[in-house]
């Protein structure tokens, strides 16, 4: 079977898909988390997606046409922040979320920025050796939201220093 991948700049017509593509993998990380944890991504609604369509780059996920995965980073100064990265579960561990965070890397180093950060939970062991295999390290955790969550950071090649004020309470 003949199986194509595509990344690309998602569109307002996207965003009934990005919000189910989004409710579906973060239904699976609170199951996955094991506890009732209040998770901000499932009360997110299709305006929600538009706003953030309007204030960062918003990219979407396709495999044979059909959407699955989608990654949301926004830039301050010389760093960015993904804020939202999400496959649906039965395309996990097809490539597609590794395609994502490498077109976020390509981008961020076509603007110069020194360095990529985001949080995810510490004890998610996949997301984190994902994160670890694309040059992530834990910079940080914190229990702010309920469970511990860990801030990693990608520096990027001739990374001299970036600010992480605004994302460390993200």
């Amino acid at each position: 079977m003949n199986v194509h991948m595509q990344i690309r700049v998602a569109f307002p017509e996207d965003a009934d898909a990005i919000h189910q593509i989004t409710q579906e993998a973060f239904a699976k990380y609170s199951h996955d988390l094991g506890k009732d944890a209040p998770i901000a991504a499932l009360k997110e609604t299709r305006e929600d997606i538009l706003r953030d369509m309007a204030q960062k780059m918003v990219l979407i996920g396709l495999v044979n046409g059909e959407p699955v995965g989608s990654i949301r980073f926004e830039v301050f100064e010389d760093l960015a922040y993904i804020s939202r990265f999400g496959v649906r579960p039965t395309v996990q561990k097809t490539g597609i979320g590794g395609m994502l965070i490498s077109k976020v890397e390509e981008l961020c180093r076509e603007m110069s920025i020194q360095a990529i950060a985001l949080h995810t939970s510490s004890r998610m062991y996949g997301l984190i050796r994902f994160y670890y295999g694309h040059g992530y390290f834990i910079h940080s955790t914190g229990t702010d939201r309920g469970y511990i969550r860990a801030l990693l950071i990608h520096e990027l090649e001739g990374s001299t220093g970036y600010d992480l004020a605004p994302v460390i309470n993200k």
